[in-house]
């Protein structure tokens, strides 16, 4: 029976937070065990420079994401778990794809639509301040995806475009050059949690209203502590789906923890003591993973060990079809 491939990137531009574990880290970390998936995983890195210009966070933001994965148990020996920058192969077909693809295509990508709407906003030029990076950027995630014939690539739905610009482009290169990648498919699980954050919105770094995942106990306790609610008092029943807490609740407990905590909230139980059987609740999952992904975070020879060995396989995978691709578009030897 063959292996369904799927492939994950991570931007490298922040610390993990409790967000992207639900809605991330957690599934891929149990597809990395999973015999029937061939899972690829990559640090983003490249793609990090189109929006952070810090290298001091972009270097620290990939050592941290690399520890968090490996901490959380991603299985590197039936995974690829490598960094973009280190698969030189997959820029090459960058610009390979860049020439099939329509710069129509590119105006119509939603990242770059709406910096072009905020400019105008703002009574700037329509283009002002928008790097090649940001226009061009959904090139390189088709490149991503189609270096390793990914079959199909888990995304939330705003990223469902890039994975059609990928088909699109992949689709003009085969017309044009013969069949060479497969059309990957984007795979939006709705039944993973997007928890809020402190503030109540989406929990995002660009709202700089995260939990940090590993943050030591008192300081989780203390970013718990944040988070926003009603004016209710002890005593007075409370909606539970109307409640930060509860929903983050509901991401970490089982179903019989979940419908106990609903009947908890039902009978009026006090935000102190909600927030505080949270953070009980959270720290007994990552306590162990916690003390690993600071021992590893400080072992940086362990953590180019294994990047190295992923990228080892994952070069050797892209570089094969890479040769094809060259091949077809009249980039062979002459011998």
């Amino acid at each position: 029976m063959s292996r369904s491939r799927v492939l994950t990137g991570i931007t490298t531009t922040g610390t993990p937070h409790l967000g992207n574990y639900v809605g991330a880290i957690r599934p891929a970390v149990a597809d990395s065990h999973d015999e029937s998936i061939d899972s690829f995983f990559f640090l983003a890195d490249y793609h990090a420079l189109i929006k952070c210009q810090d290298p001091a966070q972009v270097h620290q933001s990939a050592r941290e994401i690399a520890a968090t994965w490996l901490a959380l148990g991603l299985d590197t020996t039936k995974s690829t778990f490598y960094r973009q920058s280190d698969v030189p192969e997959v820029l090459e077909l960058n610009w390979i794809l860049s020439c099939v693809c329509a710069k129509g295509l590119m105006n119509r990508a939603h990242a770059y639509k709406a910096a072009v709407q905020d400019n105008e906003g703002k009574g700037e030029d329509a283009d002002f301040g928008i790097t090649m990076g940001l226009f061009s950027y959904p090139v390189l995630m088709a490149a991503d995806i189609l270096a390793f014939n990914a079959d199909k690539v888990p995304v939330g739905r705003d990223q469902i475009q890039h994975i059609e610009m990928a088909r699109d482009m992949a689709q003009r290169f085969n017309h044009l050059f013969g069949e060479t990648f497969t059309l990957p498919e984007a795979v939006v699980d709705d039944n993973v949690a997007v928890l809020s954050g402190l503030d109540g919105r989406k929990m995002s770094k660009s709202y700089g209203n995260t939990i940090p995942l590993f943050l030591p106990e008192k300081k989780l306790q203390k970013h718990i502590n944040k988070i926003k609610t009603n004016l209710l008092e002890p005593g007075e029943p409370k909606d539970p789906d109307d409640s930060t807490v509860f929903q983050i609740w509901q991401a970490f407990a089982t179903p019989a923890e979940t419908a106990e905590m609903r009947q908890r909230f039902a009978d009026g139980i006090g935000w102190g003591d909600a927030k505080k059987a949270l953070f009980a609740l959270i720290n007994d999952q990552i306590g162990e993973a916690r003390q690993r992904y600071e021992e590893i975070l400080q072992d940086g020879a362990y953590l180019d060990d294994e990047l190295r060995k992923g990228a080892e396989r994952a070069r050797a995978e892209a570089a094969a079809l890479l040769d094809k691709a060259r091949k077809a578009v009249g980039l062979s030897r002459f011998a």
